[in-house]
């Protein structure tokens, strides 16, 4: 398993897979080397990790995805805690992060140590919790 910034090699993989951001703006974010990906020692894509930042300085992770077939293997662990290590070797002393309230990953984001923040209420949506961590 290898972790590392996605490039204009994984751009048509990303934007076949990953239905949440435009064009435009994925090619902007590898620019920014704001995704990683882990590849298996193939180079086969398992999964991968879109951030920016809040208020243009807190890094956020927007998304965190793997594959099917390689969830609840640790694989998802270890992808955020590279981006964290990444985040705190550039100086920064705080993540943050945020799931709807219908969602799973909350209990995976408060496991990796990610405290309550606050909330966000959006029309026709469930409630957004938001979290940050210390590093």
């Amino acid at each position: 398993m290898n972790i590392i910034y996605a490039d204009q090699h994984h751009l048509d993989y990303l934007l076949e897979h990953d239905n949440h951001i435009s064009e435009v703006m994925l090619k902007r974010k590898l620019a920014a080397r704001e995704v990683l990906v882990v590849q298996n020692d193939d180079n086969s894509v398992l999964g991968w990790l879109r951030f920016g930042y809040f208020w243009d300085e807190i890094p956020f992770m927007n998304l965190i995805y793997l594959v099917k077939s390689y969830r609840q293997r640790g694989i998802g662990r270890k992808l955020v805690g590279f981006w964290e290590a990444e985040m705190k070797a550039q100086g920064h002393s705080i993540v943050m992060t945020s799931t709807l309230s219908d969602e799973q990953a909350q209990h995976f984001y408060r496991k990796l140590g990610y405290k309550d923040a606050g909330s966000l209420l959006l029309k026709n949506e469930a409630l957004e919790i938001l979290f940050t961590k210390l590093l």
